[in-house]
């Protein structure tokens, strides 16, 4: 473990900086992976490359030198930083180039719209097999994906993005209960609430020029998804991103409610990150999504507005 001048012993670095987060040689040993022995060594090595001690032992107990506690305070954030580094560019394990996996914050974005077309992606692409995830949690580096889809969460690593979509709402109902009616309808049949878009339906009053008091209050659901088969099926309306009910209204399922279009400000975008094992196939993907979703829009009518 000789060292010269010239080589700076890295691992030894590392072993002292663990032995100073410990406090102890044998816990910084188990942190490590390996013996008390070799951290030892690795502790000798760095101290007689320093020309200074760098701990000292009381008892059982390991405390650093002033020397030893200002190393160990100027290297242990570059160290954490090369380690965070590292891991994020990491290409996990083989690479199998013909899948991803799509991570998404948009649950019924990905369940109505992604999900049921992915087939054309896959046949585009020659068999590739994409993977879908969904969470809520901002990503970190550490978490395992290629693509990112999301309103609402901020990416902070290197990736390259495409604007997928800018959010219109809707109002829709049952074909029975919305055919020949305007948007007075909504004074007379109970509005769903959604509890996890808290901000879609002040968005569309205030686009509409109406109030809460101008509505009649119905029942309030968690996720649009969990609302689609009650605004099909029952008396009741639903505003909803326009992208996540246009199948249902194309298939006749849901009519929109003349004139209940409004912009909600809102943009999805997707994102390929830098440190993918499979760049190329993500960045297809998003561009094939952006396709996709112009694709879902419904046209515009008078009949829509």
């Amino acid at each position: 473990m000789a060292t010269s001048d010239r080589d700076i012993p890295l691992n030894a670095i590392r072993a002292f900086v663990t032995i100073a987060r410990e406090r102890s040689v044998t816990r910084a040993a188990k942190a490590l992976g390996t013996t008390q022995s070799s951290v030892s060594r690795y502790l000798a090595v760095l101290e007689e490359y320093l020309g200074a001690d760098l701990i000292e032992r009381r008892g059982r107990n390991t405390e650093l030198t002033d020397f030893g506690r200002l190393f160990a305070n100027t290297v242990s954030e570059p160290l954490d930083t090369i380690c965070f580094t590292a891991q994020r560019m990491r290409r996990r394990g083989p690479v199998d180039y013909n899948r991803i996996v799509v991570r998404t914050s948009l649950a019924t974005f990905a369940y109505t719209l992604l999900i049921p077309n992915l087939q054309s992606f896959t046949s585009e692409m020659g068999g590739a097999v994409v993977d879908v995830t969904s969470s809520l949690s901002l990503p970190s580096s550490a978490d395992s994906f290629d693509v990112l889809i999301t309103r609402d969460l901020a990416l902070m690593e290197p990736s390259d993005s495409w604007e997928i979509h800018n959010e219109q709402l809707v109002c829709v109902g049952a074909p029975n209960h919305v055919a020949g009616k305007a948007l007075p309808i909504v004074k007379s049949i109970p509005m769903l609430t959604i509890t996890s878009r808290p901000d879609i339906l002040p968005t569309w009053l205030r686009a509409m020029d109406l109030s809460h008091s101008d509505i009649v209050t119905g029942a309030r659901v968690d996720h649009h998804y969990l609302a689609l088969p009650a605004v099909t099926t029952g008396k009741c309306l639903l505003v909803a991103p326009e992208i996540v009910v246009s199948d249902l209204v194309r298939d006749g399922l849901l009519k929109v409610v003349p004139g209940s279009r409004a912009p909600s400000g809102m943009q999805y975008r997707a994102y390929s990150i830098d440190r993918s094992g499979n760049p190329e196939l993500a960045r297809a993907f998003c561009r094939w999504l952006v396709r996709l979703c112009k694709k879902a829009s419904i046209p515009t009518s008078p009949d829509i507005g």
